[in-house]
């Protein structure tokens, strides 16, 4: 092994630990790995170029890996990536629903108190007003609020 593959595993091992730290959080695998790939890097430093390059490597691996990391966490560094935009956008929103008030339909899924349901022939999240209903449920739409929530309940035959 030269120069250039200890380098080359100090280098990796750095990049593991930041992709670890930012965009990975919580895997550990990723940051193992990557401090393994640095702690090898400095032992094959001691073993192959001497205690004075070893100990180069490794006060130079601490530093840098400190300051790489001091950098990821700066605030802005990382503006690029992170997400700007905010969904604002509610359940049925897109569909027009107020012709739906007294009709009637079958529940698809059980409503907990919310699920689907089949009002003509079309599939919509619906909720019941507390009461649970088992999937194959008649049903009709009692409600519609103004946030587009459908309200129903069982039909008593």
């Amino acid at each position: 092994m030269d120069w250039i593959t200890v380098i080359l595993l100090l280098i990796v091992g750095i990049a593991l630990l930041v992709v670890e730290i930012i965009f990975i959080p919580g895997t550990t695998i990723i940051g193992i790995i990557g401090t393994s790939l640095m702690v090898f890097g400095v032992i094959i430093g001691y073993s192959k170029f001497g205690n004075q390059t070893g100990t180069i490597l490794l006060v130079g691996a601490i530093v840098t890996g400190g300051v790489v990391t001091f950098l990821s966490f700066r605030s802005g560094v990382w503006k690029r990536f992170a997400l700007k935009t905010t969904n604002t956008s509610k359940v049925n929103d897109d569909i027009k629903i107020e012709h739906l008030l007294g009709a009637e339909g079958v529940t698809l899924s059980a409503l907990r108190p919310y699920g689907k349901a089949e009002i003509y022939a079309l599939t919509y999240e619906v909720k019941t007003l507390g009461n649970y209903l088992t999937a194959g449920t008649k049903i009709k739409v009692t409600n519609i609020d103004k946030d587009h929530k459908i309200y129903v309940e069982q039909i008593k035959s």
